[in-house]
């Protein structure tokens, strides 16, 4: 009987075998449904604003084939150097974003006076679009492949730094009296109590930053690229060579997704010691 009884509690212990994990599954229900909507509104019932545009399968032909209509699909060359114009210019962008606006979000947090003579120019200069910054970044950098990192680089910075600042002033008082009573430096304090407490924001910070570079590096490359995947989408939607366009718009969600979930994964490795806080 006790050897019954031990039996079944090892059973119940013991992790059941799943073929597929639950978020994962309603993960693909959900593409699914949104794929099974897009091919009723615009093959099924052809709605008047949606029959102009193509199905999810005649998409899906066009971005696998070997001899696409548009010139670019995932088996020609035009296709990758698109995506690496574009990578490049974000990753460029968003890595001078990081060192610069974290470093002036953590340095205003720190100082009440640098704070005092940065925090209005920031505030004014931050609600500008992107796009307004094009035609002066033109006229100042050489070329336009700079002007169109510069664009890219002003839509993540400003999410950067207040973040960050967000993070520093989110840091319990308490911490820095303890650190001062216990006879920290200055020095000590921003480096133990100010860059540990603000990087769970700064984290949330840069997540936002990545999905801003991506949105403003396609309005920069439409205005004034050669080369990339918004230039692409601009360029196909000038040759009503609407699958292209939506291929590459997919692409360029497929792109944002992974550099988000790649920050994220940077974040728990830096901030383990948050997540065994929160029992997560």
């Amino acid at each position: 009987m006790n050897y019954t009884v031990k039996e079944e509690r090892v059973a119940l212990n013991r992790p059941k075998l799943r073929i597929i994990d639950p978020p994962v599954f309603r993960a693909i229900i959900g593409i699914l449904v949104f794929l099974g909507l897009w091919y009723l509104l615009t093959a099924v019932l052809k709605l008047p604003r949606f029959k102009l545009l193509p199905d999810p399968i005649a998409v899906i032909k066009e971005w696998v084939s070997f001899k696409p209509l548009s010139g670019r699909s995932l088996f020609t060359k035009e296709y990758y150097l698109d995506i690496e114009y574009s990578v490049a210019r974000t990753l460029i962008a968003f890595l001078l974003a990081t060192i610069f606006g974290v470093l002036l979000g953590l340095f205003m947090g720190w100082n009440r006076i640098f704070y005092d003579f940065t925090f209005p120019m920031v505030e004014i200069l931050r609600p500008m679009p992107p796009l307004s910054w094009i035609p002066l970044a033109v006229l100042i950098f050489p070329g336009v492949e700079i002007a169109v990192v510069y664009v890219t680089f002003i839509a993540a910075f400003f999410a950067t730094v207040m973040n960050t600042l967000l993070g520093v002033f989110s840091i319990d008082r308490n911490y820095f009296l303890a650190a001062k009573c216990l006879g920290s430096r200055p020095r000590d304090i921003f480096f133990n109590v100010i860059v540990p407490g603000s990087l769970p924001f700064i984290f949330t910070g840069l997540q936002i930053a990545m999905g801003l570079s991506w949105m403003s590096l396609v309005a920069g490359e439409i205005i004034a690229g050669q080369r990339g995947l918004g230039y692409a989408i601009y360029e196909g939607s000038s040759l009503y060579q609407y699958e292209q366009v939506i291929s590459y718009m997919f692409t360029l969600g497929i792109l944002g997704y992974i550099s988000s979930a790649g920050i994220r994964a940077v974040g728990r490795r830096l901030m383990a010691w948050e997540a065994r806080r929160r029992g997560v």
